[in-house]
Parts: structure tokens; sequence; C-alpha cells
């Protein structure tokens, strides 16, 4: 197996010894992005709503070093830091994704000063 990291300036640092985003066996997988906002100084906005579209915007900026969309993702992983924010997060991440939408396991989690954290991967199109 070969696997290819893949780094951008678009989205968060990683905080660890971790890629934001690597290719192996014809998918991408994406580290867990919070809503830090690199071009905005990684300031978090307050509402969990804006927080999924920024971690959404991290997403795609990592796909994007490798030519992907969310349209290719075709699994992601949300933690919460309260699921009564749910209904909240599940709007705002409906308006990145389209049909067939990616399966998706949503859990509660104790997260470091943050409302929402998502990984993705990709599947690789064909000639890609």
């Amino acid at each position: 197996m070969t696997k290819k990291a893949f780094h951008t300036t678009n989205a968060p640092q990683p905080a660890g010894p971790y890629s934001q985003a690597v290719e192996a066996n014809g998918f991408v997988y994406t580290a867990g992005f919070g809503p830090q906002d690199a071009a905005n100084g990684n300031a978090v906005a307050e509402s969990v709503g804006d927080q999924t579209r920024q971690v959404l915007r991290n997403v795609q900026s990592a796909l994007a070093e490798r030519g992907l969309t969310l349209d290719d993702c075709v699994k992601t992983t949300v933690h919460l830091a309260d699921l009564a924010d749910f209904a909240e997060f599940n709007e705002a991440y409906k308006e990145f994704f389209s049909e067939p939408f990616p399966v998706r396991t949503t859990v509660g989690s104790q997260l470091a000063n943050i409302l929402v954290e998502i990984d993705a991967v990709a599947a690789i199109p064909e000639g890609k």
C-alpha cells in the first residue's frame, strides 16, 4: 500500500503528529477538523450552525488539495459537544451535501472549546 499526505494552508494546521488528509487505496481520509477559520486568524464562530459551516469549509479545503469535493464523500463522522444541537447542526450540514448523501455517524463527544468536529472519507473517481 502506498499513501500520500496532503496539506493546505486554507484549513487549520495539525495540532499534533497527524496529516490533514491522506490518500490510500482509492480513498482520501481527512483528519477531524474543528471550526477554526485559518483565513481569519483561527477565529471560531459561536453557534453550532456557523461552526458546522466552517468545519465543512475546512474539509472542502483539504479535499481540494487532491482535486476532490464534498460530492466525492462517501462517509463522515461527526462529533457534537451537545447532542441537543443536532437539529441546528443538521440544517447547516445539509447545505453542503447533495444526494446521494454520504453515510454519517454522529456522536456526542467531549470537545476542547468547540461545538463540532467532522472527518470525512472521499472516494477518488476513476481517472482522477
